[in-house]
């Protein structure tokens, strides 16, 4: 096995478990790191629906308690019933969206310009919505109503384009819609679990033709670098919103997408679509 392609494996794992939870787009990490790493080809494709999944099991991992008592009470537990519901109503805009435009989206707008200027965007946009942040009128989860979850849903919709960020676009919209740090972060996470467990079915069943079983060693390099990536972002950012707001985050994104447009602007780097 190439030793520089599992080096790739072992980055991109990382990235991917860096940013997935955070308001900065894994997306548009992964499509911009690729590129730098020039790992683009087909293969790529398939590796990075891999490691997205050892993501989002961590998360099923840290939350593992919580989405015990949600199964165990789905039969006769209100709270679980309604906990459950919640999860379905914020699931769907994305799944209906994303199978009507997903493909089109995939196709025109998976390259670092396009993420660039989103990751401005979404910039601008956190900075805004913190300027404007008033009190919350939703405290926890469970506080929460199905126009609420109906709202962060539609939120989470605009995610399918790259650079946006899943994680910003549902934490952002919560608390535009009235939600607190702590119960639009948890929201989100929560949410993850059905949405990116469709998203990556999806992706599976539409490339499966590109699995090989000679490429198990990169794919479980980068599923298990992802895992734990994962799994120290989850418990960091869930003690940094505690006392911190996201506009470091936003910060971030408005420079890291200048420095895409600048190099792609003199050419100092080709870059790639992902």
């Amino acid at each position: 096995m190439d030793p520089i392609l599992l080096l790739k494996a072992l980055i991109l794992g990382i990235v991917e478990g860096l940013t997935e939870f955070l308001p900065i787009s894994s997306t548009g990490h992964l499509i911009i790191v690729g590129s730098l790493l020039d790992y683009t080809d087909e293969q790529s494709k398939v590796f990075k629906i891999v490691i997205q999944l050892g993501a989002i099991l961590a998360v099923c991992w840290h939350f593992r308690e919580r989405i015990g008592q949600a199964l165990g009470g789905l039969a006769s537990d209100p709270v679980q019933q309604r906990f459950a519901s919640l999860l379905l109503v914020g699931f769907m805009p994305a799944a209906v969206l994303g199978v009507l435009f997903h493909s089109t989206i995939k196709t025109y707008l998976f390259n670092p310009i396009t993420v660039a200027l989103a990751l401005i965007g979404g910039g601008l946009l956190i900075l805004y919505i913190e300027k404007r942040a008033s009190q919350p009128r939703v405290q926890t989860v469970d506080d929460m109503g199905w126009k609420d979850a109906l709202k962060v849903g539609f939120a989470q919709s605009i995610a399918m384009f790259p650079g946006v960020s899943r994680s910003g676009a549902t934490i952002m919209g919560g608390l535009m819609f009235g939600l607190s740090r702590k119960a639009a972060t948890e929201f989100s996470f929560f949410l993850a679990i059905p949405t990116m467990f469709a998203a990556t079915v999806y992706d599976v069943a539409k490339n499966w033709q590109l699995l090989h079983l000679e490429d198990l060693p990169v794919f479980s390099v980068g599923f298990v670098a992802s895992f734990i990536a994962a799994m120290l972002t989850v418990k960091a950012l869930l003690r940094f919103i505690s006392n911190h707001t996201f506009i470091g985050f936003a910060w971030y994104r408005i420079v890291f997408g200048c420095v895409v447009l600048l190099t792609a602007w003199t050419g100092a780097v080709q870059w790639q679509a992902g």
